[in-house]
């Protein structure tokens, strides 16, 4: 579905000869949007900027949404709209506004967290979850069928060390030099049976209650045992015993081993599982596999593209999303990490201490090329300081408007001109579907946060000038704000943090 300023950039467009992109100027007396299209097209058709820009000022007042226009500069084309823009534009809000962009749907499944199963889930991996969830909820309101996977290393010699550790405990004895400490192997200590399978229930409550739910789990140990039917599609060669992928004939920077030499076990090597892992997902029949990794993940990000080309798959259905770490501070130092966990900030008690609304919003309110750096408590903070409580205060204070106006008629035209913060409203509500396309096509779930924002601005801004209730202009501005509420709502919970109707 296209948004209101698109169609208008499409009409626009057309008397221009060319695409035409519109945007809001900082300065509102330079026009309601603003376009620089003369000055990119002049040159190819003989003409001067402003002589371009003149003629285009000069045709498009005949759109019934331009109420004026004027050329400013070297050749800006300012365009002021008129009331039935701002309308026509409100009447189209509903539940499903900014949705359904896609325009070919996919079958994607988003493989995100996958943290080994040796303990439970901390912050770094959080961010992990956050931005492939936010990434994976956008994917889903543009209309893709979109599913979600961890894959979790039930072999090797982490976990052979998580298993060690337990035992030693179990038997009165110290952990390993180099294994698992901290209170919840303890805990762990005193059940019965492989820790690994508790750990790993203990991991999924965690997410769930993150808000994040899996439809699938992957189990390393079940694809290795499937790599000799795929070795005979790979281009390997032996050496020093050990059994090679030519990964670097098709585009990675080295050759990997995907089997150890028989002096180092025989095994197959994490790399091995990968490729199994990656041809059972495409076998699926999934059009897009996408991963989340940390940005210490590049070499792996390779990897999986020259697997995809060794085996014959199109490159494209494979794709990687890298993301920065995460530091925790408290009044400006490093915060400490809880002794339940050995010497990492744990999720659950990130989420215990600022709550799971706050440590989704700020774990994807930066793009995932920027390390992230939380206060917690600026996160843990009930006032406005706190973005996401400011936002979510808007949703609620026009749930609060809605339930003081009782069963009083919501929507219609207004019995007057917009007035300018009205205008300013729409404007901003308009910018939405806009805002979700980018975000879904940049995988950059960030832009949602810091639209909330602008939008929860122009909200307050609205109400702290215009009285709703008890006014001429009630039914309209009621339903305005229902409208604004509807979107504040998507907003939120495209990033996975809910939007009360009451604080």
């Amino acid at each position: 579905m296209t948004s209101a300023i698109e169609r208008l950039a499409a009409r626009v467009g057309e008397l221009a000869g060319t695409e035409v992109e519109l945007e809001r100027p900082k300065d509102p007396s330079h026009g309601d949007f603003a376009t620089n299209v003369a000055m990119r097209s002049a040159k190819a058709i003989g003409r001067s900027p402003r002589d371009f820009a003149q003629e285009l000022a000069e045709k498009v007042v005949a759109l019934d949404e331009i109420e004026s226009a004027d050329v400013a500069g070297p050749g800006f084309l300012n365009l002021h709209v008129g009331d039935r823009f701002y309308l026509d534009a409100l009447a189209e809000i509903d539940g499903r506004y900014g949705g359904a962009s896609g325009e070919t749907r996919e079958r994607v499944q988003v493989e995100m967290v996958s943290a080994n199963p040796t303990g439970p889930i901390v912050v770094s991996a959080a961010r992990n979850g956050a931005y492939g969830d936010s990434v994976a909820r956008l994917l889903a309101f543009a209309g893709h069928e979109v599913t979600r996977e961890y894959y979790y290393n039930d072999a090797g010699r982490q976990v052979d060390l998580f298993r060690a550790s337990v035992e030693a405990l179990r038997r009165g004895e110290e952990v390993p030099e180099e294994g698992y400490k901290g209170a919840y192997v303890a805990e762990l200590a005193k059940l019965e049976g492989d820790p690994v399978s508790p750990m790993l229930a203990s991991i999924e409550r965690t997410m769930e209650r993150f808000r994040i739910h899996f439809d699938s789990w992957a189990l390393q140990s079940e694809l290795e045992r499937r790599l000799t039917e795929f070795l005979p599609r790979l281009d390997t060669y032996e050496k020093d015993g050990a059994l090679w992928a030519r990964s670097s004939a098709y585009g990675d920077e080295v050759d990997w081993v995907i089997v150890r030499s028989a002096e180092k076990g025989g095994t197959p090597t994490y790399r091995a599982a990968d490729i199994v892992y990656l041809v059972d997902k495409l076998e699926r029949g999934l059009d897009r596999a996408m991963y989340v990794l940390g940005a210490d993940h590049h070499a792996t990000a390779r990897w999986y593209k020259a697997i995809a080309r060794m085996l014959g798959y199109d490159e494209s259905r494979v794709e990687v999303l890298l993301y920065q770490f995460v530091h925790l501070t408290r009044g400006g130092a490093s915060a400490k990490a809880s002794k339940r966990s050995g010497n990492v900030f744990l999720l659950d008690d990130f989420m215990d201490e600022v709550g799971v609304d706050a440590a989704r919003w700020f774990l994807v309110n930066r793009g995932p090329d920027q390390t992230i750096e939380i206060e917690l408590d600026l996160a843990a903070e009930k006032s406005a300081k706190n973005p996401v409580y400011y936002v979510q205060y808007a949703h609620a204070r026009i749930a609060s408007i809605l339930r003081s106006a009782g069963d009083a008629d919501v929507g219609g035209d207004p019995p007057g001109p917009l007035a300018p913060e009205e205008k300013e409203l729409i404007k901003r509500l308009t910018d939405f579907p806009v805002t979700v396309r980018e975000a879904t096509l940049r995988r950059g779930p960030q832009l949602l946060p810091a639209y909330a924002i602008r939008l929860a601005d122009d909200f307050h801004r609205f109400y702290h000038e215009r009285r709703v209730l008890g006014e001429p202009e009630q039914s309209f501005r009621l339903g305005l704000i229902r409208k604004t509420q509807l979107v504040i709502a998507r907003s939120l919970d495209l990033v996975g943090v809910e939007a009360p109707d009451a604080m």
